[in-house]
């Protein structure tokens, strides 16, 4: 029997930070599955930062959303009914149909999760996409070598406060963070291992993060862009790598920003600068798995969660994400009857 599902839709392109007119929240019917599809109960979904240019219009690496139509993105859920004999009703899985309650999905496009390995909202964060960025970004983009140091701008966010700790397992000798206000900042230390935190809101980031790293840094893995990507070139060390993973900072410009002025730097330095997306490396997925799967159960790879409850409130997390309300991972944990 057909379920009701409420979903979000784009309803408007935003200009600037999206409003709650760019949005619809409404309900659709949900057919039952055909031979080799599954329906999935949507239990927990995923905003990120990268959905913020899907509501533009244009393709970039990932197409735009549609006006109309249902939003999509990163989700875990429970297969309640099953045309698949390989995916039967009762399996945890992730997929990319998020921002719903339910999802009607071909079962040979799933990834069913291991839930005794750890808890399935963990497969939305440090062993999903998540957590893959910040080990590829270190391992393949802008690799880590022995003695290095690191810095990580937007420290305190899903990739950032994974991504110091992977520098630190990989042979990182200091890992400096930026975020927004002291308790953020008081956290990168105290609970996520980082050597320095840098307070951006402070102001003279440049001077602050001069002063963070007397000797320089190494590798940049870049979250936000704009004045950080700016104040990292100045201290870049020679043959210095730079991540650029994100740039949440222009992301509701609406006007294309500067170049960084001091990116002349990177050509007397040889400083390589090199995008990141995360497709590209998900040959890593086993490795990654394995690694960050020992590293959760002796306790020396710490995460956080900021959930928001029921999705009539999945806009509101997104929005919030984008302001820098989320320490960790945002999630939207959905409630059911």
């Amino acid at each position: 029997m057909p379920v009701t599902s409420r979903e979000w839709q784009l309803a408007a392109r935003p200009v600037g930070e999206p409003r709650d007119s760019d949005v619809a929240f409404t309900e659709s019917a949900v057919p039952d599955p055909a031979p080799g599809q599954v329906l999935v109960r949507n239990d927990w979904l995923s905003v990120d930062p990268y959905m913020r240019g899907r509501m533009d219009e244009g393709e970039s690496y990932i197409p735009p959303f549609e006006l109309g139509e249902a939003m999509t993105g990163s989700a875990v859920g429970t297969v309640v009914a099953s045309g698949s004999d390989e995916v039967p009703v009762g399996t945890t899985v992730s997929h990319f149909q998020g921002w719903r309650e339910y999802a009607l999905l071909d079962a040979e496009g799933l990834q069913v999760v291991d839930t005794d390995l750890a808890p399935a909202q963990a497969y939305l964060g440090v062993l999903g996409t998540t957590g893959l960025t910040a080990y590829a970004t270190l391992v393949e983009v802008s690799p880590v070598r022995e003695g290095d140091v690191v810095f990580v701008s937007g420290a305190a966010g899903a990739v950032g406060s994974v991504a110091g700790q992977i520098a630190r397992h990989l042979g990182a000798a200091r890992v400096i963070g930026s975020a927004g206000g002291p308790e953020k900042a008081r956290r990168l230390v105290e609970d996520f291992g980082f050597d320095a935190a840098i307070d951006y809101r402070e102001g003279d980031l440049p001077g602050q993060l001069a002063e963070a790293a007397p000797e320089g840094i190494d590798v940049y893995l870049d979250n936000v862009g704009g004045d950080h990507l700016e104040a990292a070139l100045s201290v870049m060390n020679l043959r210095g790598r730079v991540g650029m993973v994100g740039a949440i900072s222009v992301y509701n410009a609406t006007e294309a920003p500067a170049g960084p002025r001091t990116l002349p730097l990177a050509i007397g330095r040889r400083i390589t600068l090199r995008g990141m997306n995360v497709a590209d490396h998900y040959h890593l997925v086993p490795e990654y798995v394995g690694r960050a799967a020992t590293w959760l159960a002796d306790g020396s790879l710490r995460t956080e969660e900021t959930v928001v409850e029921g999705i009539e409130n999945a806009f509101e997390a997104f929005t919030s994400m984008m302001r820098g309300a989320n320490t960790g991972k945002m999630l939207v944990r959905l409630r059911h009857a």
